[in-house]
């Protein structure tokens, strides 16, 4: 399945990116479901860490890497709570608390300036984990500032899913 999509989950931080068709990406996850409630213990609240989370799409020949992004909405602001990128094309999957980053992934501070899994506070609004395949590695310095990442990830981007939390329990 091909769809035309911005990446708008990037696009509140780095502004829009050019429309492109990208195929989807499945997301789930044991512990979350679309549109239900961020459970506690992933949150600013717990003591978790980042959910785990699955993902599968067709077969894409150009992957070369897959990029995670976890954002937030709530009426307060808005931030991305984490990323890590260059993870090998054929994962499929991280386990809670991603303790055990795939070999050769890194990890982007966030908004709080913090690299990792930041959790997100607020009980009400959005809380987005958004899988991208991308065509390339993500090529940038130690320090790279966080829409730098963010938009080598969109200019890269060939497939993308997401799974929307909606408050926290």
């Amino acid at each position: 399945m091909v769809a035309v999509l911005t990446l708008p989950g990037c696009a509140n931080f780095i502004g829009r990116s050019q429309a492109k068709e990208i195929a989807q990406v499945n997301v789930s996850s044991p512990e979350l479901r679309e549109g239900k409630p961020l459970p506690r213990e992933y949150s600013c609240g717990g003591t978790q860490g980042s959910p785990p989370l699955r993902w599968s799409s067709e077969p894409l020949p150009n992957a070369k890497s897959i990029a995670i992004v976890v954002d937030s909405h709530t009426p307060q602001e808005s931030a991305v709570n984490w990323v890590m990128y260059n993870i090998p094309a054929t994962t499929t999957e991280l386990g809670p608390n991603a303790a055990e980053h795939p070999q050769g992934a890194s990890q982007a501070k966030g908004t709080s300036g913090k690299a990792g899994y930041q959790p997100p506070c607020g009980d009400k609004g959005s809380f987005r984990f958004t899988v991208y395949e991308l065509n390339g590695m993500v090529t940038v310095g130690k320090d790279a500032l966080l829409s730098d990442v963010l938009k080598k990830i969109a200019d890269q981007t060939i497939a993308r899913g997401r799974l929307t939390a909606v408050n926290i329990e």
